[in-house]
Protein backbone atom coordinates (compact mmCIF):
# COMPACT_ATOMS: atom_id res chain seq x y z
CA UNK A 1 0.00 0.00 0.00
CA UNK A 2 1.38 3.03 -1.05
CA UNK A 3 0.77 6.44 1.06
CA UNK A 4 2.29 9.68 0.65
CA UNK A 5 2.81 11.77 3.55
CA UNK A 6 2.26 15.57 2.77
CA UNK A 7 2.93 19.32 3.86
CA UNK A 8 2.16 22.90 2.54
CA UNK A 9 3.34 25.86 3.51
CA UNK A 10 1.16 29.33 2.43
CA UNK A 11 1.30 32.49 2.29
CA UNK A 12 -1.69 32.90 4.72
CA UNK A 13 -5.08 30.89 5.53
CA UNK A 14 -7.59 31.53 2.72
CA UNK A 15 -6.67 31.04 -1.37
CA UNK A 16 -10.48 32.48 -1.81
CA UNK A 17 -9.17 35.87 -0.61
CA UNK A 18 -5.35 35.31 -2.53
CA UNK A 19 -3.20 33.09 -0.57
CA UNK A 20 -0.93 30.95 -2.43
CA UNK A 21 1.37 27.83 -1.32
CA UNK A 22 4.61 28.55 -1.36
CA UNK A 23 5.96 25.09 -0.67
CA UNK A 24 5.53 21.15 -0.99
CA UNK A 25 6.82 18.62 0.68
CA UNK A 26 6.02 14.92 0.80
CA UNK A 27 7.53 11.54 1.68
CA UNK A 28 6.24 8.06 0.06
CA UNK A 29 5.71 5.34 2.78
CA UNK A 30 4.98 1.89 1.13
CA UNK A 31 3.20 -0.96 3.56
CA UNK A 32 4.16 2.21 6.12
CA UNK A 33 7.89 1.79 5.55
CA UNK A 34 9.42 4.96 4.14
CA UNK A 35 10.86 4.12 0.64
CA UNK A 36 13.23 7.25 0.59
CA UNK A 37 11.62 8.79 -2.06
CA UNK A 38 10.45 12.32 -1.64
CA UNK A 39 8.67 15.68 -3.39
CA UNK A 40 9.88 18.77 -2.52
CA UNK A 41 8.94 22.08 -4.38
CA UNK A 42 9.78 26.21 -3.60
CA UNK A 43 6.89 27.85 -5.42
CA UNK A 44 6.50 31.51 -6.51
CA UNK A 45 3.39 32.75 -5.38
CA UNK A 46 2.82 35.83 -7.42
CA UNK A 47 2.20 37.52 -4.20
CA UNK A 48 3.87 39.65 -2.07
CA UNK A 49 4.33 37.39 1.68
CA UNK A 50 2.73 38.84 4.53
CA UNK A 51 4.78 39.19 7.29
CA UNK A 52 2.76 37.17 9.90
CA UNK A 53 3.35 33.86 7.13
CA UNK A 54 7.00 35.04 7.00
CA UNK A 55 7.61 34.28 10.73
CA UNK A 56 6.39 31.05 10.56
CA UNK A 57 8.20 29.58 7.41
CA UNK A 58 10.67 32.07 6.91
CA UNK A 59 10.27 32.00 3.04
CA UNK A 60 10.48 35.72 1.74
CA UNK A 61 10.06 37.24 -1.63
CA UNK A 62 13.46 37.43 -1.98
CA UNK A 63 14.29 33.74 -1.95
CA UNK A 64 10.82 32.53 -3.93
CA UNK A 65 11.31 35.25 -6.86
CA UNK A 66 12.89 32.74 -9.03
CA UNK A 67 11.27 29.59 -7.88
CA UNK A 68 8.93 27.99 -10.69
CA UNK A 69 4.99 28.92 -10.50
CA UNK A 70 2.13 26.13 -9.78
CA UNK A 71 1.31 25.82 -13.32
CA UNK A 72 4.94 24.86 -13.85
CA UNK A 73 5.15 21.82 -11.41
CA UNK A 74 1.22 20.77 -10.90
CA UNK A 75 1.53 18.03 -13.53
CA UNK A 76 4.57 16.47 -11.64
CA UNK A 77 3.19 16.96 -8.11
CA UNK A 78 -0.07 15.02 -9.59
CA UNK A 79 2.39 12.05 -11.12
CA UNK A 80 3.95 11.93 -7.59
CA UNK A 81 1.09 11.63 -5.88
CA UNK A 82 -1.06 9.77 -8.19
CA UNK A 83 -4.24 7.88 -6.89
CA UNK A 84 -1.90 7.14 -3.36
CA UNK A 85 -3.32 8.30 0.21
CA UNK A 86 -2.75 11.39 1.06
CA UNK A 87 -1.53 11.62 4.69
CA UNK A 88 -1.76 15.33 5.89
CA UNK A 89 -1.90 17.05 9.30
CA UNK A 90 -5.41 19.07 9.48
CA UNK A 91 -6.14 17.45 5.81
CA UNK A 92 -8.46 20.33 5.43
CA UNK A 93 -6.37 23.35 5.03
CA UNK A 94 -3.83 21.55 2.70
CA UNK A 95 -6.73 20.12 0.64
CA UNK A 96 -8.28 23.39 -0.03
CA UNK A 97 -4.97 24.96 -1.23
CA UNK A 98 -3.78 21.94 -3.51
CA UNK A 99 -7.27 22.18 -5.03
CA UNK A 100 -7.53 25.58 -5.11
CA UNK A 101 -4.25 26.13 -7.36
CA UNK A 102 -5.16 22.71 -9.26
CA UNK A 103 -8.92 24.68 -9.76
CA UNK A 104 -7.34 27.56 -11.49
CA UNK A 105 -5.17 25.98 -13.94
CA UNK A 106 -8.38 23.81 -15.04
CA UNK A 107 -6.52 20.44 -13.60
CA UNK A 108 -8.27 17.48 -12.01
CA UNK A 109 -9.29 17.86 -8.40
CA UNK A 110 -8.14 15.61 -5.85
CA UNK A 111 -10.66 13.52 -3.88
CA UNK A 112 -11.20 14.68 -0.25
CA UNK A 113 -11.52 10.98 0.36
CA UNK A 114 -8.18 10.28 -0.70
CA UNK A 115 -6.95 12.10 2.68
CA UNK A 116 -6.05 10.69 5.93
CA UNK A 117 -6.16 13.20 8.76
CA UNK A 118 -3.98 12.63 11.23
CA UNK A 119 -5.23 15.58 13.27
CA UNK A 120 -8.51 13.91 13.80
CA UNK A 121 -7.23 10.80 14.36
CA UNK A 122 -4.76 12.29 17.26
CA UNK A 123 -8.03 13.96 18.70
CA UNK A 124 -10.15 10.36 18.43
CA UNK A 125 -7.47 8.82 20.23
CA UNK A 126 -6.40 11.11 22.66
CA UNK A 127 -9.38 13.27 23.45
CA UNK A 128 -9.02 16.37 25.33
CA UNK A 129 -5.27 16.22 24.60
CA UNK A 130 -3.35 18.73 22.41
CA UNK A 131 -3.20 17.38 18.76
CA UNK A 132 -0.79 19.81 17.06
CA UNK A 133 2.68 18.35 15.27
CA UNK A 134 5.08 19.41 18.44
CA UNK A 135 2.75 17.79 21.10
CA UNK A 136 2.59 14.66 18.88
CA UNK A 137 6.37 14.46 18.71
CA UNK A 138 6.69 15.16 22.20
CA UNK A 139 4.11 12.22 23.00
CA UNK A 140 5.48 9.59 21.08
CA UNK A 141 9.63 11.03 21.84
CA UNK A 142 10.08 12.19 18.27
CA UNK A 143 13.02 14.30 18.41
CA UNK A 144 12.03 17.51 16.52
CA UNK A 145 14.63 19.56 17.57
CA UNK A 146 15.69 21.05 14.00
CA UNK A 147 11.94 22.47 13.75
CA UNK A 148 12.75 26.12 14.31
CA UNK A 149 10.89 27.41 11.64
CA UNK A 150 7.70 25.02 9.40
CA UNK A 151 8.90 23.53 6.36
CA UNK A 152 7.33 21.40 4.27
CA UNK A 153 9.82 18.84 3.67
CA UNK A 154 11.02 18.46 7.25
CA UNK A 155 7.67 18.68 8.66
CA UNK A 156 6.13 15.18 5.96
CA UNK A 157 9.23 13.68 7.83
CA UNK A 158 8.53 14.13 10.91
CA UNK A 159 4.84 13.44 10.45
CA UNK A 160 5.79 10.05 8.43
CA UNK A 161 6.81 9.29 11.67
CA UNK A 162 3.93 10.31 14.05
CA UNK A 163 1.63 9.09 11.72
CA UNK A 164 3.27 5.66 12.29
CA UNK A 165 3.07 5.91 15.81
CA UNK A 166 -0.77 6.72 15.60
CA UNK A 167 -1.52 3.70 14.00
CA UNK A 168 0.42 1.17 15.81
CA UNK A 169 3.81 1.91 15.48
CA UNK A 170 6.73 1.40 12.70
CA UNK A 171 5.29 -1.51 12.28
CA UNK A 172 1.70 -1.64 13.26
CA UNK A 173 0.64 -5.16 11.39
CA UNK A 174 4.10 -6.78 11.82
CA UNK A 175 3.52 -8.00 8.41
CA UNK A 176 0.53 -10.03 8.68
CA UNK A 177 -1.87 -7.74 6.85
CA UNK A 178 -0.63 -10.76 4.05
CA UNK A 179 -1.90 -13.39 6.21
CA UNK A 180 -5.38 -11.27 6.83
CA UNK A 181 -5.47 -11.38 2.93
CA UNK A 182 -5.32 -14.98 3.01
CA UNK A 183 -8.43 -17.35 3.06
CA UNK A 184 -8.83 -18.16 6.64
CA UNK A 185 -8.87 -22.33 7.15
CA UNK A 186 -10.15 -21.83 11.57
CA UNK A 187 -14.00 -23.11 11.87
CA UNK A 188 -15.88 -21.60 14.26
CA UNK A 189 -14.50 -24.25 16.73
CA UNK A 190 -11.12 -23.18 16.55
CA UNK A 191 -11.79 -19.60 17.60
CA UNK A 192 -14.14 -20.68 20.06
CA UNK A 193 -11.76 -23.06 21.76
CA UNK A 194 -10.40 -22.81 25.12
CA UNK A 195 -7.56 -24.84 26.95
CA UNK A 196 -9.11 -26.87 29.60
CA UNK A 197 -7.88 -27.96 33.23
CA UNK A 198 -5.18 -30.68 33.91
CA UNK A 199 -6.73 -34.01 34.38
CA UNK A 200 -3.98 -34.52 36.79
CA UNK A 201 -1.45 -31.33 38.64
CA UNK A 202 1.80 -31.47 37.21
CA UNK A 203 4.00 -32.73 40.16
CA UNK A 204 6.43 -30.15 41.98
CA UNK A 205 10.02 -29.48 41.34
CA UNK A 206 10.71 -28.25 44.43
CA UNK A 207 12.92 -30.72 46.44
CA UNK A 208 12.49 -32.12 49.84
CA UNK A 209 16.61 -29.93 50.94
CA UNK A 210 14.80 -26.95 49.01
CA UNK A 211 11.46 -27.25 51.18
CA UNK A 212 13.71 -27.12 54.94
CA UNK A 213 15.99 -24.69 53.68
CA UNK A 214 13.18 -22.18 53.09
CA UNK A 215 11.42 -23.32 56.37
CA UNK A 216 14.57 -22.77 58.26
CA UNK A 217 14.45 -18.93 56.22
CA UNK A 218 10.88 -18.41 57.01
CA UNK A 219 11.79 -19.08 60.61
CA UNK A 220 14.25 -16.53 60.95
CA UNK A 221 11.84 -13.73 59.93
CA UNK A 222 9.68 -14.53 62.95
CA UNK A 223 5.97 -15.19 63.46
CA UNK A 224 4.93 -11.70 61.19
CA UNK A 225 6.42 -13.45 58.14
CA UNK A 226 4.35 -13.04 55.09
CA UNK A 227 4.84 -17.15 54.26
CA UNK A 228 3.74 -17.48 58.64
CA UNK A 229 0.02 -15.92 57.69
CA UNK A 230 -2.47 -18.12 56.28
Amino acid sequence: MREIVLDTETTGFDPESGDRIVEIGAVELMGHIPTGNTYHQYINPERMMPNEAFQVHGLGDEFLRDKPKFAAIADAFLEFVGDSKMVIHNASFDMKFLNAELRWLGKRQLPWEQAIDTLAIAKKKFPGSPASLDALCRRFNIDNASRTLHGALLDSEILAEVYLELVGGKQPDFGLSQARNEPSQATNADAQWRPLPRPAPLPTRITEMEKAAHAAFVAKLGANALWSKD
